[in-house]
């Protein structure tokens, strides 16, 4: 046999023990590790007796339909008994009288513990998860004889009801069932939702697609800071987004409160209508040319070259989704999530910090603009150092991100390097403050 066979042979063997194996291969040897070592753990203990429980099930693949369909058996079983076990508007109303008439100081209010624990003895057992001396202790609101309010106790019971129900609500869009809403289950949820929401029937079905991913990317851009493309429930019940978008239940919304609601129909068609204006070849896409215009026509082409260097695009252009992550972070630019997006964009080396070479990149298209509308520009030796002293980094010379999100004044700070509307707000900050006085 010749060398080259040889080398050949030897080649192929190495490549036959380094090949990755199969995902059903992956699997059975993921199990029989998982035997294997709980057995050693049992007999290095030296315990007969000892039997470790199964802590892990992984979750059934596509090809498993039985098993799928059996775990969504038992979540749904689950989810349907926990339902159970919360109040309903009878009980709920009941459990008001019972409040109304067992109270010490009714022309006040005002409930004494005994009060307190009277009514446990008297309310529906569903109740006693509401009534306990910690729940008493969290309600005390400065009471000399430590009483509580019993409208305070009352709207208590009510929170924690609605968010068992909402919860319970959200896990049925679980598909997973680990306790996290992808982008299709949000999806899924809020296409669920928009017919039981009155400030909402008048969107065409037509937009429909379009509200859904406005809606979706607000609680994608918050939530998920690593972009792993889902959402804790747990993350989305305890913000207020889910409180703004069933507030449009409400038939009697101002107009103003509904402006302010990323949410309701008339901030989607903004928005969407803005993305739409900007589009002057009607492709469906925009193109770094087209997003100059966005705002006030001001945003930086560094900044912009940038935007389109992180942000994902598709043969060079932006889609509504990566627009609508934009569009937030720039209207909450106050917000950690907004000044990390952001800074990454503005940090042009990738390495983690801002220096004077990266802070002055950026202000040099601030000055040329400044030039444009004919006024002197800007030494960048003095924006630098009222930039490093705004933001009092821990290093003299780089500004983190920690060190952005710590000195409260982010926003500003990005403002001054992004937009030439930003730097001129703060240049003339003390003029726009004095304005009111003199008027």
């Amino acid at each position: 046999m010749d060398l080259k066979t040889l080398l050949r042979n030897k080649v192929n063997k190495m490549r036959d023990k380094n090949a990755i194996p199969s995902k059903d291969v992956q699997i059975k040897l993921e199990e029989e590790y998982f035997e294997k070592y709980s057995k050693e753990f049992g007999l290095k203990c030296n315990v007969q007796t000892l039997k470790i429980p199964r802590f892990y099930k992984r979750i059934p693949n596509e090809n498993e339909p039985l098993r799928q369909h059996l775990r969504e058996e038992s979540a749904s079983h689950l989810l349907k008994r926990r339902s159970q076990q919360l109040l309903d508007n009878n009980e709920l109303k009941e459990l008001w009288v019972l409040l109304d008439q067992n109270q010490s100081f009714p022309e006040d209010q005002l409930l004494t513990y005994s009060d307190f624990k009277k009514i446990a003895s008297l309310a529906n057992p569903k109740v006693q998860p509401y009534f306990t001396s910690s729940v008493f202790a969290k309600l005390q609101q400065g009471d000399a004889q430590g009483r509580i309010f019993t409208m305070s106790l009352f709207n208590y019971v009510m929170r924690k009801v609605w968010l068992e129900q909402t919860r319970i609500g959200l896990c049925l869009y679980d598909s997973s069932g680990q306790g996290f809403l992808t982008e299709m289950d949000l999806e899924n949820y809020i296409t669920d939702l928009l017919p039981t929401v009155p400030q909402l029937e008048g969107l065409e079905k037509s937009f429909h697609s379009f509200y859904v991913c406005t809606a979706v990317r607000k609680f994608l851009f918050f939530l998920d800071s690593v972009g792993s493309g889902r959402v804790r429930i747990l993350d989305i019940l305890s913000c207020s987004f889910l409180d703004d978008l069933l507030e449009l239940r409400d038939e009697n919304l101002s107009k103003e409160s509904l402006e302010q609601n990323w949410f309701s129909a008339s901030s989607a068609l903004r928005i969407y209508g803005h993305y739409l204006n900007l589009d002057r070849n009607h492709n469906g896409m925009l193109s770094k040319s087209e997003l100059a215009s966005y705002g006030s026509g001001t945003l930086t082409q560094p900044f912009l070259d940038r935007v389109f260097q992180t942000c994902l695009t598709y043969g060079g252009e932006m889609d509504y989704k990566t627009y609508l992550d934009l569009v937030l972070a720039l209207e909450n630019r106050s917000e950690p999530q907004a000044i990390s997006f952001l800074f990454k964009i503005i940090d042009i080396r990738d390495q983690k910090y801002l220096d004077a070479f990266t802070l002055n990149y950026f202000f040099r298209a601030i000055q040329d603009q400044m030039k444009a509308h004919g006024a002197e520009p800007v030494s960048f030796d003095d924006v630098k150092d009222e930039l490093f002293d705004m933001v009092r980094p821990k290093h003299p010379e780089k500004i983190t991100l920690d060190d952005l999100l710590a000195c409260g004044q982010g926003d500003t700070f990005i403002s001054i390097l992004i937009e030439f509307h930003g730097f001129w707000a703060y240049e003339n900050r003390e003029a726009v403050t004095a304005e009111p006085a003199q008027d």
